[in-house]
């Protein structure tokens, strides 16, 4: 189940849910605000303005004010907290804003001196501009059900006296209604017939009516919900990614165990090869060279101290001799072995199993010699 809170951010193409209250539960007024004014400035110059404007401090009102970035003037609304019933408010329950029913077309685009004349609950409202963003009035006239086509223009009349200086008059016969909203959430779009208006959210934010510390709870919490919202939606990428690799490995194992059968298939036949060309090495080996221990010897014992006496030499393949040695003075069994090593004809000289007893030292010393270094003797 979605937590409350979460039904408060609105997703996808869905309409926000958004209150529009009757424009006559509230009083407005224009005030000029001060030339280069900041957001928080004008928010401040809006409470002080209500606050001389009000016979009711700020804590029993719900309001708002609407301004635009460089707007001379700022719109200021406001309502007695104790003309709204328990069922209205509880109406607001989960609404993303709520406002005035005018408040939701000062988004729209309209040119100097126009007057918007549009139908609300129990009457008909009359949204004047000047010049610039912001509304330079805003009246109401009640309208009751029964209301004749002659009430009715005689209320349209006394509505347009009261604006003023109207070059434009644009008549409306529905209320605006909300639409998705746009960009990723960072607009709301209202429409009545054909007038479009779209308030960006953090415009739309001051213009919201609601208790101010309650407000701030629920946009803390609203944060709060969609931070935890995008970190869930990241959990369950990172397990799809999971998923997605674990498939991955699964089909390469899959893909693995197909290749090792194949190769296992093919071994019998590699092998034979292998044992073949072995063969065939060792028959060219035997054929085309010979082992030549003596001359192995002989390089072994050019640089070989008279304390060492060699016992035994045995040969592993044709470039590896073994010596089986003893000594009555280790120390030259080092020197030897870097004598040996300095050799042009050896590759590698190592020195195995050294023991010593009675004053008696024995080893082996292993000599790998190059094997384009040793040549037959020449006969004589």
């Amino acid at each position: 189940m979605t937590p409350p809170s979460l039904k408060l951010l609105p997703t996808g193409a869905r309409a926000p849910k958004v209150v529009l209250l009757p424009d006559a539960l509230f009083f407005t007024r224009a005030f000029p605000v001060s030339a280069g004014a900041t957001p928080a400035e004008v928010a401040m110059q809006a409470e002080l303005a209500l606050e001389g404007l009000s016979p009711f401090p700020a804590g029993q009102l719900y309001h708002g004010y609407f301004w635009a970035p460089g707007a001379e003037r700022v719109l200021v609304f406001a309502a007695y907290r104790r003309r709204f019933t328990r069922e209205q408010l509880a109406e607001w329950d989960g609404a993303v804003l709520v406002l005035p029913a005018f408040a939701a077309l000062l988004g729209a685009e309209v040119k100097p001196a126009t007057t918007l004349l549009v139908p609300s609950a129990g009457g008909l409202t009359a949204v004047h501009w000047e010049n610039g963003p912001v509304p330079a009035a805003v009246f109401f006239r009640p309208l009751p059900p029964e209301a004749t086509e002659s009430d009715q223009a005689k209320v349209k009349d006394e509505l347009l006296r009261l604006a003023g200086g109207s070059k434009q008059v644009v008549e409306l016969a529905v209320a605006p209604v909300a639409e998705a909203m746009a960009r990723g959430g960072d607009e709301f779009v209202f429409h009545a017939e054909a007038l479009a208006s779209r308030l960006p959210a953090s415009r739309a934010a001051a213009m919201d009516v609601r208790d101010k510390a309650e407000l701030a709870a629920l946009r803390r919490a609203q944060g709060r919900d969609l931070l935890l919202w995008r970190l869930f939606i990241g959990s369950i990428a990172a397990v799809a990614l999971m998923l997605l690799g674990l498939v991955a490995l699964l089909g390469e194992g899959v893909w693995q165990r197909t290749r090792e059968a194949k190769v296992a298939a093919q071994q019998p036949v590699v092998d034979q090869i292998m044992t073949a060309q072995s063969l065939a090495t060792r028959t060219n080996e035997l054929s085309t060279k010979r082992l030549l221990p003596l001359e192995m010897l002989s390089v072994a014992s050019e640089r070989k101290p008279a304390t060492i006496q060699f016992l035994r030499a045995t040969t592993s393949g044709l470039y590896t001799l073994t010596v089986d040695a003893q000594t009555t003075s280790p120390g030259d069994v080092a020197a030897f072995r870097s004598a040996l090593g300095e050799q042009p004809a050896c590759a590698a000289v190592e020195v195995r199993d050294q023991r010593t007893r009675d004053n008696l030292m024995t080893f082996t010393l292993v000599i790998t010699f190059r094997p384009e270094a040793l040549k037959p003797a020449a006969s004589s």
